[in-house]
């Protein structure tokens, strides 16, 4: 099992968009990933369940994927929060 702890940094948090790209780049991997924040634990790969985090800006969210491509999702994910959704410049 791979975890991350990253810092949300875009200004509009997980919103509608953001957790749209999130669940599309986890649906690109066959590992179980999930996203972990105030002690709710989603499947990374369920817009619904991306929003119901409302995670804002400056909060810090958890990545856990198990499976054969683990790393490269956490790898993945981490850059696209990295990246601030390619929102911003």
């Amino acid at each position: 099992m791979e975890k991350e702890k990253i810092n949300i940094t875009n200004k509009l948090g997980l919103h509608a968009r953001a957790a749209a790209k999130l669940s599309h780049l986890a649906n690109n991997f066959n590992s179980n990933i999930f996203l972990l924040f105030n002690g709710d634990r989603v499947n990374a790969k369920s817009l619904l369940g991306i929003l119901t985090l409302a995670a804002s800006v400056g909060n810090d969210i958890i990545i856990e994927a198990e499976g054969e491509d683990e790393s490269e999702a956490v790898s993945g994910i981490k850059e696209l929060f990295e990246k601030k959704f390619d929102e911003e410049s």
